[in-house]
Protein backbone atom coordinates (compact mmCIF):
# COMPACT_ATOMS: atom_id res chain seq x y z
CA UNK A 1 0.00 0.00 0.00
CA UNK A 2 1.38 3.69 -0.67
CA UNK A 3 0.67 4.37 2.88
CA UNK A 4 3.38 1.49 4.10
CA UNK A 5 5.59 2.19 1.26
CA UNK A 6 6.03 6.16 2.80
CA UNK A 7 6.21 4.38 6.12
CA UNK A 8 9.28 2.55 5.14
CA UNK A 9 11.19 4.99 3.24
CA UNK A 10 10.86 7.06 6.12
CA UNK A 11 12.10 4.40 8.74
CA UNK A 12 15.57 4.21 6.51
CA UNK A 13 15.72 7.69 7.22
CA UNK A 14 16.81 7.17 11.37
CA UNK A 15 18.73 3.42 10.23
CA UNK A 16 22.22 4.06 11.40
CA UNK A 17 24.58 4.64 8.46
CA UNK A 18 27.27 2.56 7.53
CA UNK A 19 29.57 4.74 5.77
CA UNK A 20 30.54 7.58 8.66
CA UNK A 21 27.52 9.56 7.40
CA UNK A 22 29.32 11.21 4.46
CA UNK A 23 26.73 10.01 1.51
CA UNK A 24 23.78 9.53 3.89
CA UNK A 25 24.68 13.67 4.61
CA UNK A 26 24.10 14.50 1.05
CA UNK A 27 21.40 12.31 0.19
CA UNK A 28 19.25 14.11 2.75
CA UNK A 29 20.00 17.43 1.73
CA UNK A 30 19.64 16.42 -1.81
CA UNK A 31 16.13 15.30 -0.47
CA UNK A 32 15.25 18.32 0.99
CA UNK A 33 15.58 20.58 -1.19
CA UNK A 34 14.44 18.42 -3.66
CA UNK A 35 10.73 18.59 -5.29
CA UNK A 36 9.59 15.80 -3.41
CA UNK A 37 6.06 16.51 -1.70
CA UNK A 38 6.55 16.27 2.17
CA UNK A 39 4.46 17.05 5.35
CA UNK A 40 6.01 19.04 8.20
CA UNK A 41 5.99 16.31 10.34
CA UNK A 42 8.11 14.33 8.01
CA UNK A 43 10.57 17.28 6.61
CA UNK A 44 11.55 18.19 10.78
CA UNK A 45 12.01 14.34 11.49
CA UNK A 46 14.54 14.00 8.03
CA UNK A 47 16.04 17.08 9.31
CA UNK A 48 16.76 15.67 12.84
CA UNK A 49 18.09 12.80 11.42
CA UNK A 50 20.21 15.46 9.37
CA UNK A 51 21.19 16.66 12.34
CA UNK A 52 22.45 13.89 14.58
CA UNK A 53 25.09 12.89 11.51
CA UNK A 54 26.02 16.78 11.34
CA UNK A 55 27.04 16.37 15.06
CA UNK A 56 28.98 12.76 14.77
CA UNK A 57 30.76 14.94 11.74
CA UNK A 58 31.34 17.97 13.07
CA UNK A 59 33.10 15.76 15.81
CA UNK A 60 35.22 14.19 13.36
CA UNK A 61 36.07 17.76 11.70
CA UNK A 62 36.90 19.27 15.42
CA UNK A 63 36.66 22.68 16.55
CA UNK A 64 39.16 24.34 14.19
CA UNK A 65 37.26 23.60 11.00
CA UNK A 66 34.04 23.72 12.41
CA UNK A 67 34.57 27.37 13.93
CA UNK A 68 35.94 28.84 10.08
CA UNK A 69 33.38 27.47 7.94
CA UNK A 70 35.48 24.81 6.03
CA UNK A 71 33.72 22.01 7.43
CA UNK A 72 30.11 23.39 6.29
CA UNK A 73 31.50 24.26 3.02
CA UNK A 74 33.18 21.22 2.76
CA UNK A 75 29.75 19.36 3.31
CA UNK A 76 27.77 21.67 0.73
CA UNK A 77 30.45 20.83 -1.62
CA UNK A 78 30.16 17.42 -1.67
CA UNK A 79 26.19 17.28 -1.50
CA UNK A 80 26.36 19.82 -4.54
CA UNK A 81 25.55 16.75 -6.83
CA UNK A 82 22.55 15.39 -5.13
CA UNK A 83 21.06 18.39 -5.38
CA UNK A 84 17.94 17.75 -8.38
CA UNK A 85 18.54 20.63 -11.11
CA UNK A 86 15.27 20.26 -13.48
CA UNK A 87 15.61 21.18 -16.87
CA UNK A 88 13.56 23.75 -18.81
CA UNK A 89 10.95 21.71 -20.20
CA UNK A 90 10.57 19.94 -17.00
CA UNK A 91 10.29 23.19 -15.24
CA UNK A 92 7.55 24.45 -17.74
CA UNK A 93 5.50 21.18 -16.82
CA UNK A 94 5.93 21.40 -13.16
CA UNK A 95 5.08 24.94 -13.09
CA UNK A 96 1.45 24.70 -15.10
CA UNK A 97 3.20 25.15 -18.59
CA UNK A 98 4.62 29.00 -17.61
CA UNK A 99 7.59 30.43 -19.55
CA UNK A 100 9.82 33.23 -19.08
CA UNK A 101 9.49 35.67 -16.61
CA UNK A 102 6.10 34.03 -15.12
CA UNK A 103 8.17 30.71 -14.77
CA UNK A 104 11.42 32.61 -13.13
CA UNK A 105 8.51 34.04 -10.75
CA UNK A 106 6.99 30.82 -10.06
CA UNK A 107 10.20 29.48 -8.81
CA UNK A 108 11.25 31.94 -6.88
CA UNK A 109 7.90 31.40 -5.03
CA UNK A 110 8.04 27.84 -4.88
CA UNK A 111 11.98 28.17 -3.24
CA UNK A 112 10.94 30.75 -1.15
CA UNK A 113 8.58 28.64 0.56
CA UNK A 114 10.70 25.70 1.27
CA UNK A 115 12.62 27.92 2.54
CA UNK A 116 10.48 28.86 5.12
CA UNK A 117 9.18 25.85 5.42
CA UNK A 118 12.77 24.81 6.53
CA UNK A 119 13.05 27.95 8.90
CA UNK A 120 9.44 26.56 10.46
CA UNK A 121 10.47 23.13 10.57
CA UNK A 122 13.75 24.07 12.38
CA UNK A 123 12.21 26.41 14.86
CA UNK A 124 9.79 23.68 16.27
CA UNK A 125 12.28 21.59 16.46
CA UNK A 126 14.24 23.61 18.80
CA UNK A 127 10.87 24.66 20.78
CA UNK A 128 11.08 20.80 21.67
CA UNK A 129 14.80 20.81 22.84
CA UNK A 130 13.98 23.92 24.47
CA UNK A 131 11.74 21.74 26.71
CA UNK A 132 14.02 19.19 27.06
CA UNK A 133 17.29 20.55 28.03
CA UNK A 134 19.67 17.72 27.95
CA UNK A 135 18.93 17.89 24.05
CA UNK A 136 20.12 21.79 23.87
CA UNK A 137 23.64 19.87 23.25
CA UNK A 138 21.80 19.14 19.64
CA UNK A 139 21.94 23.09 18.76
CA UNK A 140 24.82 23.44 16.88
CA UNK A 141 23.99 20.84 14.84
CA UNK A 142 20.83 22.11 14.27
CA UNK A 143 21.57 24.97 12.79
CA UNK A 144 24.11 23.35 10.56
CA UNK A 145 21.58 21.48 9.20
CA UNK A 146 18.98 23.87 8.72
CA UNK A 147 21.61 26.09 7.33
CA UNK A 148 22.87 23.62 4.26
CA UNK A 149 19.79 22.77 3.55
CA UNK A 150 18.16 26.61 3.00
CA UNK A 151 21.96 26.93 1.12
CA UNK A 152 20.99 23.52 -1.21
CA UNK A 153 17.20 24.72 -1.78
CA UNK A 154 18.76 28.55 -2.92
CA UNK A 155 21.54 26.50 -5.15
CA UNK A 156 18.80 25.06 -6.84
CA UNK A 157 16.50 27.82 -7.29
CA UNK A 158 19.74 29.81 -8.92
CA UNK A 159 20.45 26.62 -11.41
CA UNK A 160 16.89 26.44 -12.51
CA UNK A 161 16.95 30.36 -13.05
CA UNK A 162 19.64 30.23 -15.39
CA UNK A 163 17.96 27.30 -17.00
CA UNK A 164 14.61 29.73 -17.57
CA UNK A 165 16.99 32.36 -18.78
CA UNK A 166 18.96 30.85 -21.28
CA UNK A 167 21.98 30.67 -19.71
CA UNK A 168 23.29 26.94 -20.04
CA UNK A 169 26.04 26.00 -18.02
CA UNK A 170 27.74 22.65 -19.67
CA UNK A 171 29.41 19.56 -18.13
CA UNK A 172 29.44 17.15 -15.50
CA UNK A 173 27.55 16.97 -12.54
CA UNK A 174 30.30 18.43 -10.46
CA UNK A 175 30.94 20.70 -12.42
CA UNK A 176 27.64 22.20 -12.40
CA UNK A 177 27.54 22.22 -9.03
CA UNK A 178 30.70 23.96 -9.01
CA UNK A 179 29.37 26.42 -10.81
CA UNK A 180 25.81 27.03 -8.98
CA UNK A 181 27.40 26.53 -5.62
CA UNK A 182 29.99 29.94 -6.90
CA UNK A 183 26.90 31.56 -8.05
CA UNK A 184 25.41 31.38 -4.77
CA UNK A 185 28.72 32.10 -2.66
CA UNK A 186 28.43 35.29 -5.12
CA UNK A 187 24.92 36.32 -5.52
CA UNK A 188 25.58 36.61 -9.14
CA UNK A 189 24.74 34.66 -11.95
CA UNK A 190 27.08 32.32 -14.02
CA UNK A 191 28.78 34.11 -17.19
CA UNK A 192 29.93 31.29 -19.58
CA UNK A 193 31.79 33.50 -21.42
CA UNK A 194 34.46 34.81 -18.33
CA UNK A 195 38.03 33.27 -19.04
CA UNK A 196 38.79 30.32 -17.46
CA UNK A 197 37.03 26.67 -16.96
CA UNK A 198 33.90 26.05 -15.21
CA UNK A 199 35.86 22.98 -13.91
CA UNK A 200 37.98 25.49 -11.62
CA UNK A 201 35.27 28.10 -10.85
CA UNK A 202 35.52 27.02 -6.79
CA UNK A 203 39.11 27.70 -6.40
CA UNK A 204 40.20 29.62 -3.26
CA UNK A 205 38.72 32.97 -3.24
CA UNK A 206 35.19 31.18 -4.59
CA UNK A 207 36.08 28.78 -1.23
CA UNK A 208 36.02 31.82 0.54
CA UNK A 209 33.43 33.26 -0.54
CA UNK A 210 31.44 30.23 0.12
CA UNK A 211 32.73 30.24 3.92
CA UNK A 212 31.24 33.32 4.48
CA UNK A 213 28.03 32.94 2.63
CA UNK A 214 27.49 29.88 4.88
CA UNK A 215 28.14 31.71 8.07
CA UNK A 216 25.97 34.59 7.36
CA UNK A 217 23.69 31.57 6.61
CA UNK A 218 23.78 30.00 10.25
CA UNK A 219 23.98 33.14 12.03
CA UNK A 220 20.40 33.75 10.06
CA UNK A 221 19.35 30.31 11.32
CA UNK A 222 19.94 31.31 15.23
CA UNK A 223 17.06 32.84 15.05
CA UNK A 224 15.36 29.79 15.14
CA UNK A 225 16.81 29.06 18.83
CA UNK A 226 13.98 31.43 20.17
CA UNK A 227 11.65 29.99 22.96
CA UNK A 228 8.72 27.96 22.30
CA UNK A 229 7.70 28.84 18.81
CA UNK A 230 8.96 32.34 18.45
CA UNK A 231 12.21 31.28 16.70
CA UNK A 232 9.75 29.16 14.18
CA UNK A 233 8.02 32.44 12.69
CA UNK A 234 11.38 34.07 13.15
CA UNK A 235 13.84 31.71 10.85
CA UNK A 236 10.70 31.26 8.54
CA UNK A 237 10.14 34.98 7.90
CA UNK A 238 14.11 35.64 7.49
CA UNK A 239 14.36 32.87 5.77
CA UNK A 240 11.61 33.82 2.81
CA UNK A 241 13.00 37.30 2.69
CA UNK A 242 16.62 36.30 2.04
CA UNK A 243 15.68 34.22 -0.54
CA UNK A 244 13.77 36.66 -2.46
CA UNK A 245 16.52 38.76 -2.49
CA UNK A 246 19.30 36.75 -3.80
CA UNK A 247 16.72 35.75 -6.44
CA UNK A 248 16.55 39.59 -7.36
CA UNK A 249 20.07 39.86 -7.85
CA UNK A 250 20.52 37.21 -9.65
CA UNK A 251 17.78 37.62 -12.19
CA UNK A 252 19.69 41.36 -12.27
CA UNK A 253 22.38 39.61 -13.76
CA UNK A 254 20.53 36.81 -16.11
CA UNK A 255 18.24 39.24 -17.49
CA UNK A 256 21.50 40.75 -19.02
CA UNK A 257 24.08 43.69 -18.06
CA UNK A 258 26.34 45.57 -20.45
CA UNK A 259 27.23 42.90 -22.17
CA UNK A 260 24.03 40.21 -22.42
CA UNK A 261 24.60 36.44 -21.41
CA UNK A 262 24.46 34.19 -24.63
CA UNK A 263 21.04 32.05 -25.11
CA UNK A 264 18.50 34.68 -23.43
CA UNK A 265 14.98 34.03 -24.91
CA UNK A 266 14.03 37.19 -26.60
CA UNK A 267 10.87 38.10 -24.31
CA UNK A 268 13.36 37.83 -21.32
CA UNK A 269 15.76 40.32 -22.82
CA UNK A 270 13.14 42.71 -23.98
CA UNK A 271 11.72 43.13 -20.10
CA UNK A 272 15.46 44.16 -19.26
CA UNK A 273 15.32 47.47 -17.57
Amino acid sequence: MPGEQHDARDARDVEPSHDGGSAEIGELIGRLSGDEAMDHETRGRMLGRLARLLGHSARRAGAAGVGRGKWLADLLVAAGPHIPIRDLETLSAHHHGLAGEELADSLVKAASNATTAVGAAGGALAAVEFAAPPLLLTAPAQLAAESLVVAAIEVKMLAELHEVYGVRVEGSGAVRAAAFLTSWAKQRGVNPLEGGSLANMLGTTAKQALRKRLLKTLGRSLTTMGPFLTGAAAGAALNRTATKRLAGKVRGDLRGGPAPLPGLPPELGEAKR
